[in-house]
């Protein structure tokens, strides 16, 4: 399973450039190139949370996951009911 992050299409989305954003958010350019490459292993929430207020959207926007080889995503459990 892998983590992608999906930032450059919420960039492209709403016509902003990481510049711009890297300034409105308080980050500098190359932090900001690390995270949009993915190249980061983390984030700290109230980055995020900077993030998802400049871009007016939610952290499921930026991020995303990418299933193991042969497995599938996750179902709701059974409640029996079936």
């Amino acid at each position: 399973m892998a983590i992608i992050v999906t930032l450059d299409v919420m960039l492209a989305r709403r016509k902003m450039k990481a510049r711009d954003l890297a300034q409105e958010i308080g980050i500098s350019e190359t932090n900001l190139s690390l995270l949009r490459s993915g190249k980061v292993k983390g984030v700290r929430f109230e980055t995020l949370e900077k993030l998802c207020h400049a871009l007016d959207c939610r952290p499921g926007d930026l991020i995303d996951v990418e299933p193991a080889e042969g497995r599938r995503a996750a179902s709701p459990p059974d409640d029996g009911s079936g």
